[in-house]
């Protein structure tokens, strides 16, 4: 292939297409076909509609098929890297696989890398010649069954990055002439822009989705001789993420419990929520007091996150070799106090004595150690309880308490899913905070 003229593939100054040489090409002449100028512009139109990928890759597909080829296949780089997506063919909604071994030092590679075109003028009976531009056997087998007289391969280039190729295929008698190939190539550029945006599209929709996966609280997990239960509401409840958040982890025999506050809604607090979870995560590898906890927490969270506050509320939870009561240890970092709702209804505030106002740096945390009797149980939430606003005002720590001694013995999965409902129904439809609420409970019956 010379510099002056990249649009022909020329196999005969490169060994690797060796099989494309011929002395006297035995196509016919092209026809003209009758490619309408505006055509361009309508598949440029209908593919800028939609956002999806695949429903755009149809659209092109479809939109080019008969008037500008015979057969089409839209080549892209799958999102890992190491293989190629093949969309199209005889079934337009047809996707193959191949190795991007198979399409190394290749017309088709170099349509992918540069962005160029390629033009395969196909004699009679050298059909296997195909490979250059179509690198997958049964999509080959297809196009040689029009005994084709061109392949035409197109770079699908937008803001400088080539994101596939565009290979068109014409049967006997019917190649590209030059007006043809120009027209081709104007529709590649209109449906470059469309599949790029469809693809960032997608992209961000990926990353968005991964992030919201990572950053949901995650299930509850079984603990041995400990019940537990939760429920999460966010204040933008199409994005599940927000501001709150609550774990439960191991740590050797002991298990650990947060729940906490970062300042904020959306996105933003809940990447904070995510640092503090693993940060929580990581701290506890070497130390299980929940003071310190908080404390290790304090000295690294604080430098990065200054103007950001967050409370949190911090428990290690034990059961007893003597009887099945457990043990609980609290550190509170200027979180709402939790609630002891005893197996009788009684329900009193659990007010850890020092407690630091947040998560504010270098600082002390005092730990609170309550003991739970088979019955018992601790209810955390968040402020988006309490100061959740209705017609009579806010929810209140006094109704929530009521609430609870109503639920006394209940299961912890129950008593957290009717505090959700209560303080929904007292909304009456408002907007609200996040809402993160958590019980420990001790099972077993009733003392």
């Amino acid at each position: 292939m010379t510099e002056a003229d990249h649009s022909t593939l020329d196999p005969r100054p490169t060994a690797q297409y060796a099989d494309l040489q011929q002395t006297e090409p035995q196509y016919a002449e092209p026809q003209q076909a009758a490619v309408r100028p505006e055509l361009a512009e309508e598949i440029g139109l209908a593919m800028a509609g939609s956002l999806n990928l695949r429903r755009s890759v149809l659209q092109l597909l479809d939109g080019v098929r008969p008037e500008v080829a015979d057969w089409t296949v839209v080549a892209f780089p799958s999102s890992h890297g190491i293989g190629l997506q093949l969309f199209g063919g005889d079934d337009v909604s047809a996707v193959r696989s191949v190795s991007r071994r198979r399409v190394a030092r290749s017309a088709l590679e170099r349509v992918l890398s540069t962005g160029r075109r390629e033009l395969l003028h196909v004699a009679a009976g050298v059909e296997d010649s195909l490979a250059a531009l179509i690198p997958h056997a049964d999509l080959r087998a297809e196009a040689a069954a029009l005994r084709p007289a061109d392949v035409l391969a197109i770079g699908l280039t937008a803001r400088g990055v080539t994101l596939g190729a565009l290979i068109l295929v014409r049967g006997q008698g019917r190649g590209f002439t030059p007006d043809d190939i120009a027209q081709a190539e104007r529709i590649a550029v209109r449906a470059s822009l469309a599949l790029d945006s469809a693809r960032l599209y997608e992209q961000r929709g990926e990353i968005a989705s991964a992030l919201q996966d990572s950053l949901v609280p995650p299930p509850l997990p079984d603990v041995p001789g400990v019940a537990l239960g939760a429920r999460y509401r966010p204040s933008a409840e199409q994005l599940d993420i927000g501001g709150d958040f609550y774990d439960v982890f191991r740590a050797g025999d002991d298990w650990l419990v947060a729940l906490g506050d970062v300042c904020g809604k959306g996105v933003h607090a809940a990447v904070l929520t995510g640092r503090a979870r693993q940060s929580l995560r990581t701290a506890a590898l070497f130390e299980r007091d929940p003071g310190a906890l908080l404390a290790a927490l304090s000295t690294v969270f604080h430098d990065d996150t200054s103007e950001r506050f967050i409370t949190l509320l911090c428990l290690r939870v034990r059961t007893t070799a003597e009887n099945d009561d457990l043990i609980v240890e609290i550190a509170s970092a200027g979180h709402v106090a939790p609630l002891l709702v005893r197996a009788d209804g009684e329900v009193t505030s659990v007010e850890v004595e020092g407690a630091v106002l947040g998560v504010v740096g270098d600082a002390e945390y005092d730990t609170t150690t309550v003991r739970l009797a088979p019955g018992d149980q601790l209810v955390l939430s968040t402020d988006g309880v309490d100061e959740a606003r209705g017609d009579s005002g806010f929810y209140g720590s006094e109704r929530l308490i009521a609430l609870l001694s109503e639920l006394a013995g209940a299961a912890p999965d129950v008593v957290c899913a009717a505090v959700e409902q209560d303080v929904v129904e007292h909304l009456a439809g408002r907007a609200h905070d996040d809402i993160a609420v958590l019980s420990v409970g001790c099972p077993g019956r009733a003392s």
